[in-house]
């Protein structure tokens, strides 16, 4: 268990935490949550010893073993894999370092002989007869092949080392666990295995991540970082996100008759109650859920961008036929005579391990790169926008504040609705007078998604959109796009993104492509595709 008792941290005059009381126990995955520069990251830090506190405590139960997944990537370049994760456990691997030291000792005196004995004694208690099989079993859940585990660190990748990292701490069940965005850069198999191991979890879990899909299928609390103060919910990310715009709806229905509250409330509880996310405190969560009143679940205090494409016209039903696409990138052919054709109301995913065939693809449609051979037509009736993986020609050295940059994009050069629109997308006062190039990767993001809804383009096309976002403005991203009327295509990592938006899944793999109309879940689901990739896939898979 851990708690804290009166953490306060101030930078300066501004808190970032002020008295914060909070305990976090066993068999609980508490997903932490907060809007950008809230502190989620600095509080794990704080749990985890490596941030000291102006003042208060951070108390952890004696005996029991904290693990943090480490951002350093180069920290253990010179240990080899297997190595690097049972480091994860500091007491064992310094028994197993101790023994070799002594055993390889030429003067081994009987003094060595007894505390040899009680190094293996302590040994065998830390099940260490298991240790280089159980990090091994935790690298191939991750994604890390056998050929790899007597490699050194220097020699992996950088998605390979964050998978190694993620292992170490998992590595030897330790009784608190602190995890800073865990599923970057793993696959889909990787992250449904993370999901499980953590569902079946005893100890504490604490997890920051942008992956809604991740943190309703793990956790069994919302911590909510608001104004300096951490307040717990129970149920998962999206029983947090429905309860607090159910609370902020009867807050500005004061009228409404507070039986007629309740019973909403209540309907709205035994929903999710069915949805427990970890099968061994299913019981304990719903009961947990059929305690919450009215006055437990508050309006929320986070800010949501409002995102609404509408488009100028109608599309007719010619919108666009690609027949033949070959490209070629850096010696490397990324697509191979790729044909489809897209039709009106198509909200097309495309997914699939590689991103660099996506992007070209996009690329090669937006007119921003040649093919090598093969040809493409977009309908007449069809106006495209565009959002790019990389937006940096956008606002890099541009000496522009952001009403004059949107302005470059509008139709309507009023000041007044130029303001307006960027108060909706979270720049308002002074903040719409910030210099363009100064912005964060989360800002240019909302300024790029302000510049394609100005469009009216009735195909939008995105290249991994949530990259740099927070939940809320992820959020409101895919509501957006939801109730968009036009035709889309996208690339994205985020399972809860796909499965909402997409109607059909395109996977461009090295052997052609694979092209279905149905949804993400039925996708990953389906034996008859899981066949079609191994054999599209003949390394990889």
């Amino acid at each position: 268990m851990i708690s804290t008792s009166g953490v306060t941290l101030r930078y300066g005059k501004r808190a970032l935490f002020e008295d914060v009381n909070i305990k976090f126990t066993p068999g609980n995955c508490y997903g932490l949550i907060g809007a950008n520069g809230a502190g989620k990251s600095t509080f794990l830090k704080i749990l985890s010893g490596e941030i000291e506190p102006n003042s208060g405590e951070v108390h952890m139960t004696p005996g029991e073993r904290m693990a943090v997944l480490k951002q350093n990537h180069f920290e253990y370049d010179e240990f080899n894999v297997l190595e690097t994760v049972i480091m994860g456990h500091t007491r064992l691997y310094e028994i197993m370092k101790e023994k070799d030291a002594l055993y390889a000792k030429a003067d081994f005196s009987e003094e060595d002989g007894i505390r040899a004995g009680e190094l293996e004694g302590e040994f065998a208690e830390l099940d260490g007869w298991n240790a280089e099989s159980d990090a091994a079993a935790l690298l191939i859940g991750l994604g890390i092949p056998r050929e790899l585990h007597d490699k050194k660190m220097a020699e992996l990748s950088g998605n390979e080392k964050v998978r190694v990292l993620l292992a170490q701490a998992l590595f030897g069940n330790p009784n608190n666990l602190l995890l800073d965005e865990p599923t970057n850069h793993l696959d889909i198999e990787s992250i449904s295995w993370l999901e499980n191991f953590l569902m079946d979890y005893e100890g504490t879990v604490i997890v920051v991540s942008h992956d809604r899909h991740f943190l309703n299928k793990v956790c069994t609390h919302i911590a909510d970082i608001d104004y300096g103060k951490i307040q717990l919910y129970v149920g998962n990310y999206d029983f947090w996100y429905e309860s607090s715009q159910l609370a902020l709806k009867l807050a500005r229905e004061q009228n409404k008759k507070k039986e007629e509250k309740i019973k909403e409330l209540q309907t709205f509880i035994q929903r999710f109650s069915a949805n427990a996310s970890k099968s061994k405190q299913a019981t304990s969560r719903k009961k947990q859920l059929d305690k919450i009143t009215l006055e437990d679940i508050r309006p929320s205090n986070r800010k949501y961008p409002f995102i609404n494409f509408k488009s100028e016209r109608e599309a007719g039903k010619q919108l666009l036929t690609i027949q033949g696409l070959t490209k070629t990138v850096d010696g490397e052919k990324v697509l191979d005579n790729v044909s489809f054709v897209v039709n009106k109301g198509d909200k097309i995913a495309f997914v699939g391990p590689n991103g660099l065939p996506k992007t070209t693809l996009f690329q090669v449609l937006m007119n921003e790169l040649e093919p090598d051979s093969g040809e493409y037509s977009w309908g007449v009736t069809t106006s495209q926008a565009y959002f790019p993986k990389d937006n940096s020609e956008y606002f890099d050295g541009v000496d522009l504040s952001l009403v004059d940059w949107l302005r470059q994009y509008s139709h309507d050069q009023d000041e007044t609705f130029l303001r307006g629109f960027l108060g909706r997308m979270l720049f308002s006062g002074e903040e719409a007078l910030k210099k363009a190039s100064v912005l964060s990767g989360g800002e240019k993001v909302r300024c790029m998604l302000a510049k394609m809804m100005l469009s009216g383009a009735n195909v939008l096309l995105f290249d991994e959109p949530t990259n740099h976002l927070d939940l809320e403005s992820i959020t409101a991203l895919n509501n957006g796009l939801i109730d968009f009327d036009g035709t889309i295509l996208f690339t994205s990592h985020d399972h809860q993104f796909i499965q909402t938006i997409a109607n059909r899944i395109i996977e461009i793999t090295p052997s052609g492509i694979i092209d279905r109309v149905m949804s993400y879940d039925e996708y990953l689901e389906s034996e008859e595709i899981k066949k079609l990739r191994e054999e599209m896939y003949p390394e990889e898979v």
